[in-house]
């Protein structure tokens, strides 16, 4: 078990391993020259977390437990006997860094070009339809661990202005929020207010080798 707020990996130190979430969040960060820092991406249960560290021997990102985390600790050394093995299995990892490429950019073009209430609403969706694809049932409402601070550092926004966002979100009735969690009322808005794009849909795994036996 790993406690909310606790630093998996630092920023620049060494990067022997990397995780996969078995319960709980984790989001990997970046701390600005100015000290502010930056939510680059959130890892929910199911997902891999530090695997963008594997080519360098220092860690790019500093990652930190969102909420109470149970991780599985993996040693990249174990990687290349896997691959040998099993070359399936890297390729989907390739895929995978390729999706997470292209969602980072569209998270990059959200906070550049788009409003506050569209870039919450898009960290909403996204976080959503990941949990549900992982299978979570989410629509009956899903427990958002990340504080107005957190939700700033990942959308370039204030607290403030995350929490009049929140509520004009809630207001417009596109979400409600109770008891610490957050209920999607009306998907289908706030994705078209969000410009969101469904990266895991229409996947081509045609070309992957197939699974050794």
């Amino acid at each position: 078990m790993v406690l909310r707020g606790t630093v998996l990996r630092a920023e620049h130190s060494g990067t022997r391993e990397f995780y996969i979430v078995r319960r709980g969040w984790l989001y990997s960060s970046m701390l600005l020259f100015d000290g502010n820092r930056q939510i680059l991406s959130m890892h929910l249960p199911g997902e891999f977390a530090g695997e963008v560290g594997l080519p360098w021997d220092k860690a790019p990102f500093t990652i930190t437990a969102a909420s109470d985390t149970v991780v599985c600790v993996i040693d990249k050394g174990a990687l290349r006997g896997l691959f040998e093995r099993q070359p399936r299995i890297g390729a989907l990892l390739l895929t995978l860094a390729q999706i997470e490429r292209v969602t980072l950019a569209d998270r990059l073009a959200s906070i550049g070009r788009t409003s506050a209430k569209s870039r919450v609403a898009a960290l909403i969706v996204d976080v959503l339809r990941r949990l549900r694809a992982g299978g979570e049932a989410a629509d009956g409402g899903i427990a958002l661990p990340l504080t107005q601070e957190e939700i700033g550092d990942a959308t370039g926004l204030t607290a403030v202005h995350v929490n009049r966002m929140m509520r004009q979100l809630g207001e417009d009735g596109l979400i409600a929020r109770s008891n610490g969690r957050l209920r999607v009322i009306d998907e289908a808005r706030l994705a078209g207010i969000a410009n969101h794009i469904d990266r895991y849909a229409g996947l081509d795994l045609g070309w992957l080798p197939p699974a050794a036996r």
